[in-house]
């Protein structure tokens, strides 16, 4: 029970890495603020928990509307009184071509996978600070080392979620400890949908261990930065990929 009566906010819990990390974090005594989009979903993510035993809640809302982060927070402080970890998960792909790509789009993708990051950080670091500890975890990408055709958006904002979470750990420390996760081709709808199972088969090709990446993959490393097992380890950004980007 490594996060026992630590409350955990997890966003864009509903499925995927998200959904694992929450579940696992619950398995580990956490209480779980599960935080996606879809009700279904959202609802059999904390009905899993909670028939394990263990404690959760959802919020619903869209991670590209920052005035949902206000409520993300503000609904787990009226729950649970605190926040002691929050897991920066909700993301956004664009596969549009740097000529194509719209100012829309672009910024879509910056709010989700970089904006809602901030300001939920700015959120709860004073309820951490006063605490005195705090932990962030934020899920950045293998393309926030390198680039690809096709995905200007995407790999500029992971770049930037690189680039933010060492400034975070900079100015949050010493209460606060934030480190990133990079995954490669982790098994997961925002996956699949870049293409069929040519694409995967080349992931796997390209992939030293010679699999595709699972949810609980990035879930269990998600675990470790939690923790105090990882008690000297800021401003990281952490590879997750089988060896892709090596």
């Amino acid at each position: 029970m490594r996060l026992e009566n630590k409350v955990a906010i997890v966003t864009g819990a509903t499925s995927g890495m998200g959904r694992a990390t929450a579940v696992l974090f619950a398995r580990e005594g956490a209480k779980v603020v599960v935080v996606g989009r879809n009700e279904a979903r959202a609802k059999e993510v904390v009905d899993q928990i909670k028939a394990e035993g263990n404690e959760a809640i959802y919020v619903l809302g869209d991670a590209s509307d920052l005035a949902f982060c206000d409520e993300i927070v503000n609904k787990t402080v009226a729950a649970y009184g605190t926040v002691d970890v929050l897991v920066n998960n909700a993301g956004m792909l664009s596969m549009s071509s740097l000529q194509n790509v719209s100012i829309e789009e672009w910024d879509k993708v910056f709010r989700v996978n970089v904006d809602s990051a901030l300001k939920l950080c700015q959120l709860v670091a004073p309820i951490m600070k006063a605490k005195g500890k705090g932990v962030i975890v934020n899920v950045a990408s293998v393309a926030s080392y390198a680039a690809h055709h096709g995905f200007a958006a995407y790999i500029s904002s992971k770049h930037a979620m690189a680039g933010l979470s060492k400034s975070m750990a900079w100015e949050l420390g010493p209460e606060i400890r934030v480190n990133a996760i990079a995954p490669g081709a982790i098994h997961t709808a925002m996956v699949d949908s870049i293409g069929g199972p040519a694409v995967l088969q080349g992931m796997i090709d390209n992939c030293p261990v010679k699999r595709i990446g699972q949810p609980e993959d990035i879930a269990t490393v998600a675990l470790f930065l939690a923790t105090d097992d990882s008690s000297f380890i800021d401003g990281q950004i952490i590879k997750v990929d089988g060896g892709f980007e090596c």
